[in-house]
């Protein structure tokens, strides 16, 4: 894989940085069972699972928040 430096990514533009970090974490995504939780991060999602289960009009869907991230910049 090759290095990329930090100062290369303030190269891209803030749109370019999103769309980056939305590759690297469906990279990730495709291999779930390679996730390592802690026992706090493990406990936080099923924090909020919990508080998504019992309020689901209080939360925002992935094209819903991608939608707002973009219109900020």
């Amino acid at each position: 894989m090759p290095h990329i430096a930090a100062a290369d990514l303030f190269s891209l533009s803030i749109p370019e940085r999103i769309q980056l970090v939305e590759d690297i974490w469906d990279s990730i995504a495709i291999q779930p069972e390679m996730v390592e939780l802690t026992p706090e991060a493990k406990n936080e999602l099923d924090k909020r699972l919990k508080e998504y289960e019992q309020h689901p009009q209080d939360q925002s869907s992935w094209d819903e928040v991608r939608s707002r991230l973009w219109h900020m910049v």
